[in-house]
Formats: C-alpha cells, structure tokens, sequence
C-alpha cells in the first residue's frame, strides 16, 4: 500500500512539474498561484482567476491549456451573448430535412470564461449544469461533456459599471478562487526582456495528453490522508458555519473539493500524504468565496477573508501522536 502511494505522488509530481516547467517559460514567477491551480486541474476543480486588469489572467489561462495536449475554447463574455452562444443551438437543416445540434464552445476540455461577470445572470446560469454534472440540456435534449472538462474564468473584481456579480449558487461551484498581484520590480524587468520580441505564447507546446491527466486524476485519491486531517478539514469548514459574522458558511461541497485539492497539493510537492498545512493553505482560497457576511459585518468593512484566518486561528491544528 506504501508503495502504491508513493508511486502515484511520483507520477503526479512528475507532470506537476512539466507543467510548471512549460508554464514557467510564459509566466514570470507567480509560483504559488500556479500549484494551486495544477492542483485544481488534478483535483478536478473549476478555477475563478480574480484580479485587476492587466495581471495576467487571461495570460496563465491560456498557458495553461495550451500546456495539456486538449482541445481549448474561450467565451469572452459580454451584457449580449446568449445562453445558446455558450452551449449551442438546434437548428433545422434544410438538406438532411432534421434538424440538427450545432455545439457551442462549451463543448472543449478546457473553457476560457473570459470576464465571467459581464454576462448577464441568464447566461451565467447557463454554466451551472454544465460546471457540476458535466453535461448540457438544450431544448430537453441532454449531451454529456467531453472528459476531462475545466473552466477557468477571469474577473475584474474593480470595475462594477456593465458587471453582474455571481450569485452564490455559481461561487459555489469554483473549487478555488485566485488572485495573480503585480509582479515586483525584478519580475517586472523579466516580464518586458521576455516579451520584447515576441510573445513565448506562440512556441508553448503540449506536454501533457488528456490521457495522462484522466490517468494521473485517478491516482489523487491514493494519496494519504491521516483521519485526524480529514477532520481539521471537517471542522475548519463547521466552524465557518457557527462564527456570528456569517449569515452562510461553506457547504459540504467545499469540505469534499478541499480533501481532493489536499491530496493533489501534496503530491504535486512530492508528498504521498497530506499535511495539516495543506488544508490551511488551501482553505484561503477555497473558503472566502463560499461565505457570505452578515449585514452588521459588511457595515464595518469586513471581509470574508479576514474572518477566515479569524477561523483558522480558532480551529485547533492536529499534531503528530
């Protein structure tokens, strides 16, 4: 059984790292941010990339896809697309006398939602079926998703004016939430040196097949969990439920897609088990979007990641024996 686990956080590490490694010839530092988001692939999440413009978002989206050797569709979304721009629409064709489906881009592995909140509520719920089961319903006509399906989308969180902000049902269904920053000075100074004759997007090639990530997906749950972790977890995700400044904590949703990213962080660190550390790291980017404050809260500026660490500081750690 030792063996089994450890050799399936070698094979996660090692295309973990391939893929950091091709990443890392587009993006200029941003290490950390890239983890959790390999980690969110392996774990089979959905990832909400949230910054001000110009950061690089749309940047590491699109490093990312063209890194997994699988097909990639981006949807810039705007107040006027159309559920059916998203998931397709029947039509009648003329010379075959049927009518016939005309899939829409979110038929790909992996989905670019590009400025996620300019679309209109009706067309963000066009997301919904497809981000939590996988498949599409377009005029009482259900069609499954190819495998692996991820969306990854971008949003400015600055500019309000011609936005819809994402109802929680939606937020809900993101297994991370990540912020990119601004570079410092030196990463800066690399940005413009590598991109000043031409943009190394260009030459990025595949270094992983869907295959091998359905595969290596499959190994994430050999990877060892201690039962005093898994319920730091639980307990950490109850806590959120009981603080006075929440009218809504995490669901149970949100404790089920920690486990999972628990177990892809640490093998991709090269780890065959998960470390308390693990779950902490990662409840900062997978809690403050799932909890909504109360109104007393907000009247005092708070956020939702400040009652967070409020929570982590609370919530006991489990240590060795």
């Amino acid at each position: 059984m030792g063996a089994e686990r450890t050799g399936a956080a070698d094979a996660i590490k090692d295309l973990a790292d391939r893929l950091k490694d091709n990443v890392g010839r587009v993006i200029v530092g941003r290490e950390q941010a890239v983890e959790l988001l390999l980690a969110a692939l392996l774990a089979g999440g959905h990832t909400l990339i949230e910054d001000v413009p110009g950061t690089g978002k749309t940047t590491l989206a699109r490093a990312i896809a063209r890194s997994l050797g699988c097909s990639f569709k981006r949807i810039q979304f705007t107040p006027d697309l159309m559920p059916s721009d998203v998931t397709g629409i029947h039509y009648y064709d003329q010379r075959a006398g049927e009518f016939r489906f005309r899939a829409g881009p979110i038929f790909a592995n992996i989905v670019l939602a590009d400025e996620i909140n300019r679309a209109t509520p009706r067309t963000q719920s066009a997301l919904l079926e497809a981000m939590e089961e996988r498949q599409v319903t377009a005029d009482g006509v259900t069609m499954p998703l190819p495998s692996p399906f991820l969306v990854l989308a971008t949003q400015n969180p600055i500019e309000l004016e011609g936005t819809f902000p994402l109802p929680e049902a939606q937020l809900d269904r993101f297994m991370m939430r990540l912020t990119i920053g601004y570079p410092s000075a030196d990463e800066e100074d690399a940005i413009l040196v590598r991109f000043q004759d031409h943009s190394p997007m260009e030459a990025l090639e595949p270094v992983v097949s869907a295959e091998d990530m359905l595969r290596l997906r499959d190994l994430v749950p050999k990877v060892h969990c201690e039962p005093s972790v898994r319920r730091y977890i639980v307990a950490i995700v109850q806590a959120t439920r009981r603080h006075p400044a929440l009218d809504l904590g995490a669901s149970p949703r949100a404790s089920l897609a920690m486990l999972r990213a628990a177990r892809a962080l640490a093998a991709g660190g090269g780890r065959d088990y998960v470390l308390p550390d693990d779950a902490k790291r990662l409840a900062r980017v997978m809690l403050p979007h799932r909890l909504i404050l109360s109104s007393q809260s907000r009247l005092r500026g708070r956020d939702a990641a400040a009652v967070l660490e409020e929570v982590l500081a609370e919530v006991p750690v489990p240590v060795e024996g």
